[in-house]
């Protein structure tokens, strides 16, 4: 396969041209629709002058609220959707064309929607201004902002270390910014980014250290093989990155985690590579095939929760054990749950719970350390896995003690709190939902 050539442009400030359809009319609110303690503006969705500070809400601005507002942000066929994440109420409904996918741009506000040749900026609207020891907290209307970062087959976006990290898969670019910048920068444009490309394009991963080091991963079109180490940039333009340490014992390597306060992984095809302290240490699979591709790791604790595979030739393999590798100790459990899950069901709950939305509609809340089930909480009905990956199946995604459950089947939404183990809200959806994130406001 002919790689494509990567053009060079240490900074790209793209301004977005949608399609006709979505242009006219990139933001839809309707009364009914607007979160409660909102009046549901104008339609919005052009760049503004206020675009990096005050999205356009009643009288062109934001409207200051009393605590942050925390928001949802889902992908469907036909756009993306925005939740009031206390209510679930609907907030917004955003057109736009083919298949997306939703990441945090890391500062609590932003997302960005990966769409093949772009991260396009999405500001959910919502965000908290800090003044010492207080904060002010403001609610308006989300929009796209018609920035974006050009790419070559967007791929995976990581936040961590205080900067946030764009891998092109087609390219093997990596752009690096600091997400604390991007709002003031979204008044005219897109925030400095530093810029590093891999030798060899593939299905990638960046992530990030304290430092400004980066661990990126190593493959080709041909196949994944490991991890690098690169120093953090130097020389004149601020780019250059010298390779301090690899290790290409992780075939296929995939996904990435952060657990505690620094230690990165990436999933194998028989095991996990972890980055702790300035070395690599390989976690085997006790199966020759033992893939961990998928992971969620948490600040509270040093154990990953990762799938676990075996079959390597399964168009689509429904497996019922769950890796738990603890990086402090290079210890490895397998728990098996009885249930099959999908890669969008690993999560962790706030005080470093293992959280898996398993086929049986139960969320099952495992203990990271003894790999004990401790609690199961039925939220949505059974569901099987389809075999096509970008078709929709049930979502978790996990904001503070609060879980949230997408149901596809009944185009519904459903909010946890792990705090108490009941289901708190459910909420109808426009849409039958595909992914899901969310912003703290």
């Amino acid at each position: 396969m002919m790689k494509p050539s990567l053009q060079p442009s240490p900074i790209h400030r793209r301004t977005l041209a949608f399609p006709a359809a979505v242009a006219a009319s990139v933001l839809v609110l309707s009364a009914c629709g607007a979160a409660p303690g909102m009046d549901a503006g104008p339609v919005a969705g052009t760049p503004s002058d206020t675009a990096g500070s005050s999205p356009a809400g009643e009288g062109g601005r934001a409207k200051e609220s009393r605590a942050p507002v925390p928001r949802l942000v889902l992908t469907h066929s036909d756009g993306v959707s925005v939740l009031d994440a206390k209510t679930l109420a609907p907030v917004a409904e955003v057109p736009l064309e083919g298949f997306t996918r939703v990441n945090q741009a890391g500062d609590g506000r932003h997302v960005l929607i990966s769409s093949g040749d772009a991260f396009h900026v999405f500001d959910s609207g919502v965000w908290t201004e800090r003044h010492g020891d207080h904060g002010h907290s403001y609610a308006g209307v989300p929009q796209l902002t018609g920035r974006a970062f050009d790419a070559s087959e967007a791929g995976h976006v990581v936040s961590h270390a205080e900067r946030t990290a764009l891998f092109n898969d087609g390219s093997g670019k990596v752009e690096i910014f600091d997400p604390a910048t991007l709002p003031d920068a979204l008044r005219t444009g897109l925030p400095a980014t530093t810029a590093y490309t891999a030798p060899e394009a593939h299905h990638g991963v960046a992530v990030t250290l304290e430092g400004g080091q980066l661990l990126v991963t190593l493959g080709d079109d041909g196949g994944r093989t490991g991890l690098a180490l690169l120093s953090a940039p130097a020389g004149e333009d601020g780019q250059e990155r010298a390779e301090l340490l690899r290790n290409e014992d992780c075939p296929g390597v995939h996904g990435e985690a952060v657990a505690g306060k620094g230690t990165v992984v990436v999933g194998c095809e028989d095991g996990m590579l972890v980055y702790r302290d300035g070395a690599f240490t390989k976690v085997a699979s006790p199966d020759p095939y033992g893939r961990m591709g998928n992971q969620a790791g948490s600040p509270a604790s040093p154990v990953i929760l990762g799938d676990y595979k075996v079959d390597r030739e399964a168009v689509l393999e429904r497996p019922t054990r769950i890796s738990l590798v603890n990086t402090a100790t290079g210890a490895l459990q397998l728990v098996d749950l009885g249930t099959s899950y999908s890669f969008r069901s690993l999560g962790r709950g706030p005080a470093g719970e293992a959280l898996v939305l398993g086929t049986d509609g139960v969320l099952h809340v495992v203990d990271p350390e003894t790999g004990v089930e401790i609690r199961s909480l039925p939220v949505v009905p059974a569901w099987e896995e389809p075999e096509i990956w970008q078709d929709p199946r049930p979502a978790l995604f996990v904001q503070g003690s609060m879980a949230y459950v997408t149901e596809p089947a009944g185009s519904k939404i459903h909010a946890v709190d792990l705090t108490s183990g009941r289901v708190v809200k459910s909420g109808e959806l426009r849409h039958v939902p595909n992914e899901l994130t969310g912003v703290s406001g």
